[in-house]
């Protein structure tokens, strides 16, 4: 990546969520399907209508902004995409690999939460003000989709047999 302005900043870290949300889409239903809790599943199955309305959101930011995204893959989601693969296909269905399911989307989260953050700043200090506030209008859904995954964290654990 070649940054020479914040505005180039800006298109790379707005390309590269844009990416993540669209490798997100695809996870979300291997996760509800994975999923033994039925509460786990069901806010899989949520976050993924709200993940493809940010994805639309995205486009809008896009558009008022009057910007061109980039073709980029991003590499941190496609790693946490990866990372709850390989515990679909290393744990037994169950409380545990539920656990780690919740772990995993939580690990997605204080990415988004992050990325957001970051690009509700920069289009501030960019002057993209009706961009930033649908950029806000995402991050609040991350952390809210955060705050119910903790939740279910909570009871998953306390479900969960504590082997040793």
């Amino acid at each position: 990546m070649t940054a020479t302005t914040l505005n180039d900043l800006f298109i790379h870290a707005l390309s590269d969520v844009y990416s993540a949300e669209k490798q997100l889409t695809k996870a979300l239903p291997k996760l509800a399907r994975a999923a033994t809790n039925p509460d786990l599943a069901a806010a899989f199955t949520a976050h993924l209508e709200e993940t493809r309305g940010q994805v639309e959101r995205i486009d809008r930011v896009v558009e008022v902004s009057e910007l061109k995204l980039k073709r980029i893959k991003c590499v941190a989601m496609e790693g946490l995409v990866e990372e709850g693969q390989e515990q679909i296909d290393e744990i037994e269905k169950g409380p545990i690999l539920d656990a780690a399911l919740i772990a995993a989307a939580q690990k997605v989260e204080h990415y988004e939460i992050a990325a957001y953050g970051t690009l509700a700043t920069l289009a501030k200090k960019l002057g993209y003000n009706d961009g930033m506030k649908l950029l806000l209008a995402t991050l609040e859904e991350e952390k809210a989709t955060d705050e119910k995954l903790t939740l279910l964290a909570k009871q998953e654990l306390s479900e969960a047999e504590v082997g040793k």
